[in-house]
């Protein structure tokens, strides 16, 4: 890397040598990802509608602006419910919520445990 300060051509700081892993970090854009503790929750959640047999498949992905997280009926239908984070809307509505296969938000909130509320049974009266 040329010097520019010798050769008389302006001293401005463009010219310091910095480390190609230290540029690429800075520069690198991460995809937004659910943490652990979420996605324990999600899981835990996931396992109880496997166990009644409601859901059967789901995918991840981690996108540059949100996580998704998908549950399937059968792989090759349209997902049932998509759970997502959008650390965007985080001050706004809130970063989780939790779409349909039509696209609507079925509901959204600040914290993901009461927005996977959304999916608790409530009692059933059952005739003998």
């Amino acid at each position: 890397m040329v010097d520019r300060s010798e050769s008389g051509e302006g001293g401005d700081d463009s010219s310091v040598p910095i480390a190609f892993h230290d540029y690429r970090r800075e520069r690198q854009i991460r995809p937004v990802s659910f943490d652990r503790r979420e996605l324990d929750q999600i899981l835990r959640l996931y396992g109880q509608m496997v166990a009644a047999n409601e859901w059967r498949d789901y995918a991840i992905d981690h996108l540059s602006d949100r996580a998704v997280f998908s549950v399937f009926r059968r792989t090759s239908e349209v997902p049932l419910f998509r759970i997502e984070k959008n650390p965007k809307l985080a001050r706004r509505q809130g970063a989780y919520s939790i779409v349909t296969p039509a696209g609507m938000i079925a509901k959204r909130g600040h914290e993901l445990s009461r927005v996977l509320r959304y999916f608790d049974k409530g009692l059933r009266l059952v005739k003998a």
